[in-house]
Order: C-alpha cells, then structure tokens, then sequence
C-alpha cells in the first residue's frame, strides 16, 4: 500500500491545477484520474471552451502552464456587448476603460487539461494514476484508504474531490448539497459568422434564456453557448442544420450575419448544486464537485480554478507551521473564503437569469432601463468589469499577479 499526503480526484481543468499549485507544499500529491489527456487540439475549434478572467491566466501563468498554450487557437476578446432581445436595453464593456489589453480570453478546454497535463507529468511531487477509477473510499481518523480499479491501494492524509458534479468524493464523503434544476439545456456548437466578430464577446437575453457568441482565433468563427428551456432546446436540437441557422440568427438579432453551423451540436442540463460542506476530516471538495451555476456570465471554470488556488495556499499554510492539513477545523479557513465568493456568484446568476426571463412589459422595461443606465455610468461599468475580470473579491496570491 503506497502513501501519499494529498490525494486529487479528478484529472480536469480543476484537479490538475490544484495538484500544480501544491508545488511549494512539500507534500507528495496523487492525481486518480479516468481518462488520460487527448493531447492538444488541432484543425477545427473543440467545442467546449472557456472564457478565461485575468485572475486564471495569473494563476495559470504562475503554474508555468499559460505558456505552453497555442497563441494561435486563443481569441483575446477585448470587449463585451450585452443586450436585450427586440428591446433598447444594452451595455458595452470595453478593455480600455481599464487600461488593459484585453477582457479576458477565450481558450478550448483540451488545450488547458492537455498544457496542465504535460506539466503535472513533468513534475517530480505528483503522480498521476491514470486510466484508473476509485472501487473504495474510506475516511479514517489520520487517513484515508483507497481501492483503485486494478487492485491497487493507496492512502493521503487529505483527499480532494475535484471530480465534477457528479462528484463520487462528495457522495462518499455525505457532504450535502442544496440543488434546483434550472429546467433548461445548454446548447453548444462552432458558428461562421457573415461578419468578423472583432474580437468581442457578445450575449443576447432572449425570452426562452441566454445566448452567447464566444469568439474564436478565426476571424468569422465563434463558440454558442444558447441556453434554452428544454422543449426548445430538443426542438433546436432536432432541426436540419439550415433551419437551425434561420432559428439562431434570428434569436441573435443578426448581429453578425447570417449563422451557418459548421460542427455538431451538443447539449447539457443546467443544474445550481451549491454544497454546504466543502471540507470535513480528511476531505475537501472544489470546482463543479462544490459549486455549478448558470453559464449565462461563463465563470464556472474560473470559479474552480480559484477553488483550487485558494485550497493550495490554505494547505501550504498549514505545512510550514506544521499543523494538520487534513482535519476539518484548520480548512475553515478557506471554505469560507471560497464559499463566500461562489455565493455571491450563485446569487447574481440566479438573479440575472430571474430578472431576464420571460417577456413582461413592466419587467421588461425595469431591466431595460437599468442596463441603459448602467451603460451610461463608467463607475457602474468600471465594477462590473472589474468582476468580469476575476480583479474583484478576496483573491489567493497566484491570482493576484504573474511571474513571466
């Protein structure tokens, strides 16, 4: 039976960050992971992508990973149009109202696991136990035993789940979670665009939920995220591509053209999950395990990717004065920091979607002319894209700044 002092579940985005900021710990770290990398995407864009705050990029920088991206697959998008459908409410964000180069970035998510992967393989604390699965979880007093997939048993002082959702850590573990279903899919699909999209990130709040058009490298190609109720979506889902593309351009008010869909479709539920318990003896949770939410502002990647920054400065902490990382009462610390910032998130998300939902003509026009003043207010718009770019909240110090 081999020993280690962490033991990360979950080989994503998420789990392979937080292996890779445990770095200075001086701990020995475990990644159980099911699936090995793809390796890093090539020709047409992947559908799943992530729009990346300045805080990830610092921290992904800091880990040595942002570097070994591809800077020809990644769109620098440097400023965000929002709007309401058939209506005058809008806002415009751009990157020189806070004297930067760009908003933020939009990167595949193969290429972020696969650039995380290489450097977790690379590096002499972390080992990855991959294609393999956990058979037994069992949380002892000093330890935990764990029985993989081959015959094979390990232990950790600490093991982390940052295996998703459906997180088989946090079902072991009994760390109850609040739940409602948003009772709509996202679907997801690579668009070409009649017109170049110069470089913004454009969403539309239409009366059956949120559209987004993600910009790509390509000039005229652009990532959807079209969250719909499910009806709509199955009914989406099901149309020859060229009605589809009738029924996207129209929902985009042809901002851009007309659409033509050029990869499949996919979709996906939209579910809040907001556990209670983040931590308990010899157990954490982080990222989607913890915490989902509403695509509609694209921050679940950036929220788990500071989930695990956050938990690797706890712990590290914890190392240095020689305290135990793995009991619950020292972990406190960081689940309250970190369940703070996804509240907040949570909430202004369920209160976007509420407050845009539906086409009532009072509400309708309440929302409207809140986003006209908004719009017209540069300290209003200075907050929010302060917010938008991950520079707002309590950040832990990978966040905070890069070392080229």
């Amino acid at each position: 039976m081999r020993g280690f002092d962490i033991v990360v579940v979950g080989g994503g985005i998420v789990g392979l960050t937080q292996a890779l900021a445990l770095k200075h710990s001086g701990l020995s770290v475990a990644v159980i992971e099911n699936i090995e990398s793809h390796g890093m995407p090539n020709g047409d864009p992947q559908l799943r992508v992530s729009a990346l705050t300045l805080a990830t990029e610092n921290i992904l920088r800091n880990l040595g990973v942002w570097q070994y991206l591809d800077p020809n697959r990644i769109c620098s998008y440097v400023d965000m149009q929002v709007w309401d459908q058939d209506s005058f409410g809008k806002i415009e964000f751009s990157s020189e109202q806070v004297q930067k180069q760009q908003l933020g970035h939009i990167v595949e998510n193969q290429a972020i696991r696969h650039c995380l992967w290489v450097q977790a393989q690379n590096s002499d604390f972390i080992e990855l136990l991959a294609p393999k699965k956990i058979q037994q979880l069992v949380f002892g007093q000093q330890e935990c035993f764990i029985s993989l997939d081959d015959n094979s048993q390990i232990t950790a002082k600490l093991v982390i789940g940052a295996d998703g959702a459906n997180s088989v850590v946090k079902k072991r573990a009994n760390l109850a979670q609040t739940f409602w279903d948003y009772d709509q899919h996202a679907i997801v699909a690579t668009v070409k665009t009649e017109m170049p999209h110069n470089n913004i990130a454009r969403q539309i709040f239409t009366n059956s939920g949120p559209l987004a058009f993600l910009p790509l490298w390509d000039a005229q190609h652009c990532s959807i995220v079209w969250s719909q109720d499910e009806p709509n979506a199955a009914e989406l889902l099901k149309l020859p591509e060229h009605q589809f593309n009738k029924a996207l351009t129209a929902a985009f008010d042809c901002a851009l053209g007309l659409c033509e869909l050029v990869s499949e479709r996919q979709s996906y539920p939209l579910k809040m999950r907001y556990a209670r318990k983040w931590v308990d003896n010899r157990v954490a949770i982080i990222g989607d395990a913890a915490h989902t939410i509403h695509p509609l502002a694209g921050q679940g990647a950036n929220l788990g990717i500071l989930d695990a920054a956050a938990l690797a400065e706890q712990i590290i902490k914890l190392a240095m004065h020689n305290k135990d990382f793995g009991l619950a009462k020292n972990l406190r610390p960081f689940e309250r920091w970190r369940k703070t910032e996804a509240l907040k998130m949570v909430a202004a998300m369920e209160g976007f979607k509420r407050l845009f939902a539906g086409d009532q003509p009072l509400k309708k026009l309440l929302r409207d002319t809140g986003l006209s003043l908004a719009n017209h207010s540069s300290f209003t718009k200075q907050r929010i894209i302060q917010h938008a770019m991950g520079l707002k909240g309590e950040l832990p110090d990978l966040a905070k700044v890069h070392i080229d």
